[in-house]
């Protein structure tokens, strides 16, 4: 996960390819601007505030499975009640009617930019998106601006508590919150199952979501997720078996290095539960789909969106 390891593997892989760590800002904070590009926010009224105001736009960068054209979409910040406080969170749809519902789950970085622009480009292929803060116990938003925010020793300090604050079982109850929000919005089609995406440390979050609910979600798509394996009893992976949903886990190279079992544990115990899963490793670092990582990859990146655009299309 986002650790001093894979920090320093990171390091070493970007000093390898000789770029400083600006020349690395520069690159994901173009493609941050170029996957924005075309949006534009629809006025308020002068009384709403900002941050209530729904945002129209048109997902661009569409990979290359699944509609050729990006939807028009609306976005607007929300609340959501949970078991444990008020989360807040980004909510965005097509503008034609209901669709499938996505729950996404940001990276340790939380909550931000970099993650509503994908969640925007989601709600363009066709889907209901909703990615939350999920570190409301400890504090509203924002927690950081960017990924390189959190790369500094006082990101990471801000960081530590807010991610102290999360045990699996308050992922377990805040997936549960989470669907039930998505099926009361008139947005989101609710003959259809849901589907949950996590990066990073929110990986397992999409297994303990879709076994919270089995009844709902119909895919999990874990991307370089973290810890999917431990000797622990609430290991992730134990919760196969709990599934009934197809799964999508994208491994990252440096993960696979550091842990190599962890692969063969995951295809096991999917095909022991009878759990429709893909599991592969990408020729990418950690953190390698999320679009202001300073190890982002668009070539896998975008191998790895259609993979989970074509996983979404088959059992949605």
């Amino acid at each position: 996960m986002c650790d001093d390891a894979t920090e320093g593997e990171n390091e070493a892989y970007l000093g390898g390819k000789q770029l400083s760590r600006r020349e690395v800002g520069v690159g994901a904070g173009a493609t941050l601007a170029l996957l924005m590009a075309g949006c534009k926010e629809t006025p308020a009224p002068a009384n709403k505030p900002a941050s209530a105001r729904p945002t129209e736009t048109t997902a661009p960068l569409q990979p290359t499975a699944g509609s050729a054209v990006p939807l028009a979409v609306t976005g607007r910040m929300v609340s959501i009640q949970t078991p444990e406080g008020t989360a807040e969170a980004f909510f965005v749809a097509p503008t034609g009617g209901p669709r499938p519902g996505v729950l996404m789950w940001p990276d340790i970085a939380g909550l931000r930019d970099a993650y509503k622009t994908m969640a925007t480009r989601l709600a363009g292929a066709g889907y209901a998106v909703l990615v939350v803060n999920h570190y409301y116990r400890k504090t509203k938003l924002p927690v950081l601006a960017t990924f390189a925010e959190f790369q500094t020793e006082a990101g990471k300090e801000r960081i530590r508590p807010l991610k102290e604050a999360i045990t699996p079982e308050g992922i377990t109850s805040d997936g549960a919150a989470f669907t039930r929000w998505l099926d009361q919005q008139k947005e989101v089609d609710k003959s259809r199952k849901l589907a949950t995406a996590g990066y990073c440390m929110s990986g397992p979050y999409t297994l303990r979501t879709a076994a919270a609910v089995p009844e709902r979600v119909g895919v999990i798509a874990s991307f370089h997720g973290a810890g999917l394996v431990t000797d622990q009893p609430t290991s992730p992976h134990a919760l196969l078996p709990r599934l009934k949903a197809a799964a999508l886990i994208c491994i990252a190279k440096n993960d696979d290095e550091r842990e190599p079992a962890t692969k063969a544990t995951l295809r096991q115990t999917a095909e022991a539960a009878r759990v429709p899963a893909e599991i592969e490793v990408y020729p990418a670092q950690h953190g390698w789909c999320t679009v202001d990582s300073p190890v982002y990859d668009q070539v896998q990146a975008e191998r790895a969106w259609a993979r989970m655009l074509a996983t979404f299309q088959r059992y949605l």
